[in-house]
């Protein structure tokens, strides 16, 4: 069990509720300004990560003053049990072990109720790669004896979007193989991708745990009668399952060597380490998809081991607590310097806001604080010409989170000195603000206030040498790891999501009466609107 601690209760807490009234108009220029070390002291070197954290509203105290918060609230005893199967997902009665999917420390020992975790891992991983290299070499083949061309992976949640993310991040190391992602319930964008692809020569690949996720099996039958409309025979060799239900996957059409695991220990937003990546798998090879794991350990190694004021997911989950509940900024922006990371703001979305939009704590009683912040971002520079306004001039305070990459992949001619150089600046402007600007003769003298803002906008800089399978797997941990702290210091449980399934309840109710006709009993604005969809 975890510790059931208030953090609202804790001396820490107490400490920086008073320190906070002396820091909360303290301006961040003036600390740069008093302190010409302050960017070597607020810095972290983790391998191929740089974190500069120093431009944040924070001074030594602060940073003390967290530490000890993390210290009061457990958090060294939490993430001891994330790492040797302790069930600390305790609502739902599972251990939680996403990172026993990329250990590489050769240990082949780890038990949950009597059984050997780290076998069924080895064992997956090893299945991943055979049937990777089959597929990719052409040794498994078609129902016409073809090699595949495409890869149609049927999930939704963590069953799409993490993988989803992976692949297009990881565009530079990809193969000949086309993969393509479905996940939502909608025919228009079903057959727009169908239409450009040959049934004799794709692959379906069905990720559904209870092998009865609805929007994944009405789509995996959609694909089923397309096959069929185009091939005769035999049409198991196209259809791949990753499932904890062998007997639902096998009554679909799937042959049982198809079928990879999936464990109740996996929540699916962590998933994309496990069969669940097998996508990714045949996307960029098995070589690439063992260095994204392999990053990943790295960054679990980390986090593991390293103490709280040298720990790059601990800082900046301790900064989060800092802004979410002390100065009241709820929301946090994610912005990567790398088109190739569009979908990673969503990827955290998921993550963070699913694992902990908590309201009440470990003893199920109402948390009596703020918990969770709002994720969203989009790719730097594109965000510049967007969002960036209000960063810069608006009313509301958003710390971001600045990601960027000191080598391109394609280094000939290059434009990313000056991406770079937008990302720099912008974390320049956010803090320093402009003032004073010298109005032209034929300009308004007006104009000036509209064009002077106070800085003094936090953000984390985030530096890594490359965008690479390695590196990619140490930020996605980063997050997860980052995400866990967050969990902990707020006194919630971070890996359940029953509001989310309540709302699936409510939905198949829903089916039943637009299907038949016949409305239930509703609140008046949803009667209403079921009339008026009935009514088309």
């Amino acid at each position: 069990m975890l510790k059931n601690i208030n953090p609202s209760t804790t001396s820490a807490w107490s400490a920086l509720r008073k320190h906070f009234n002396d820091m909360e108009f303290v301006q961040m220029q003036d600390l740069f300004a008093s302190d010409s070390d302050r960017a070597q002291k607020f810095h972290l070197q983790m391998e191929s990560f740089l974190l500069d954290y120093s431009k944040n509203k924070i001074t030594q105290e602060t940073f003390d003053l967290l530490i000890q918060l993390g210290h009061e609230v457990g958090l060294r005893d939490a993430i001891d049990k994330l790492f040797n199967g302790a069930k600390i997902n305790v609502t739902e009665d599972r251990a939680v072990l996403h990172t026993a999917l990329r250990d590489f420390s050769g240990s082949t020992d780890l038990y949950v109720d009597g059984v050997n975790v780290m076998e069924g891992v080895c064992q997956a991983r090893q299945k991943i790669k055979t049937f990777t290299n089959a597929v990719l070499s052409g040794e498994y083949r078609s129902s016409t004896n073809e090699k595949f061309t495409d890869i149609v992976n049927l999930g939704i949640g963590g069953s799409d979007l993490g993988p989803k993310m992976i692949v297009e991040a990881l565009a530079n190391y990809r193969n000949d193989l086309r993969v393509h992602y479905i996940s939502n319930i909608d025919d228009d964008y079903l057959y727009s991708v169908l239409k450009d692809l040959n049934p004799a020569t794709t692959l379906v690949l069905i990720v559904s745990k209870t092998f009865t996720t609805q929007e994944t099996i009405a789509n995996a039958n959609k694909l089923k009668s397309w096959l069929e409309a185009s091939l005769n025979g035999n049409l198991s060799a196209h259809y791949v399952g990753v499932s904890a239900a062998i007997e639902q996957a096998v009554k679909f059409g799937v042959l049982p060597e198809n079928i990879f695991p999936m464990w109740d220990y996996i929540g699916g937003r962590f998933s994309l380490w496990s069969s669940v990546g097998l996508s990714i798998s045949l996307a960029v090879g098995f070589d690439n998809f063992e260095d994204l794991l392999k990053g990943a350990y790295a960054m679990d190694q980390h986090f593991k081991e390293a103490p709280f004021e040298k720990n790059m997911p601990v800082i900046m989950g301790l900064l989060s607590i800092w802004y979410n509940n002390f100065y009241n900024y709820e929301t946090e922006g994610i912005v990567p310097y790398s088109e190739l990371l569009s979908k990673f703001p969503a990827h955290l979305q998921q993550m963070i806001m699913e694992s902990n939009g908590k309201d009440k704590n470990r003893d199920g009683f109402p948390v009596n604080y703020q918990t969770g912040t709002l994720i969203w971002g989009e790719v730097g520079v594109s965000a510049q010409h967007a969002f960036f306004q209000l960063f810069h001039q608006g009313t509301k305070v958003v710390p971001v989170d600045f990601i960027g990459f000191i080598k391109p992949f394609y280094a000939k001619n290059s434009n990313h000195d000056i991406l770079m150089s937008n990302f720099f600046g912008q974390t320049e402007a956010l803090l320093n603000g402009k003032s004073g600007e010298m109005v032209a003769n034929d300009e308004l003298e007006m104009l000036k206030y509209f064009r002077d803002f106070e800085g003094n906008k936090p953000s984390n800089t985030l530096l890594i040498d490359a965008l690479t399978p390695q590196s990619l797997g140490m930020l996605v941990a980063l997050y997860e790891h980052k995400t866990y702290v967050q969990g902990i210091l707020w006194n919630i449980y971070s890996f359940d999501q029953f509001g989310v399934e309540y709302g699936k309840v409510l939905a198949k109710n829903i089916q039943k009466e637009i299907s038949t006709k016949s409305i239930g009993k509703h609140d008046g604005s949803t009667t209403f609107l079921l009339n008026h969809f009935l009514a088309r």
